[in-house]
């Protein structure tokens, strides 16, 4: 009988660990997603700046071809 308590306890113990774990692992996804958002979000941003940026130097190149370079810097 003794026997038979060890052995409920040791399996009871192995499968608390396994949901603790389970537990932890599925909080710490979490947080790596909500990381992953914020960093596409700040991706995005960037992405959007840098084209923008494009953009309008393409613009000034194609000003001063057309208008000559007005600026005397």
């Amino acid at each position: 009988m003794e026997q038979v308590k060890a052995w409920k306890d040791a399996c009871l113990q192995a499968n608390g660990g396994v949901a603790q774990e389970a537990a932890r692992l599925q909080k710490e996804l979490k947080q790596k997603e909500r990381e992953n958002r914020n960093l596409q979000k700040e991706l995005n941003i960037k992405e959007r700046a840098l084209a923008e940026t494009a953009a309008l130097l393409v613009l000034r190149k194609k000003a001063r071809a057309i208008w000559g370079d007005g600026e005397d810097a």
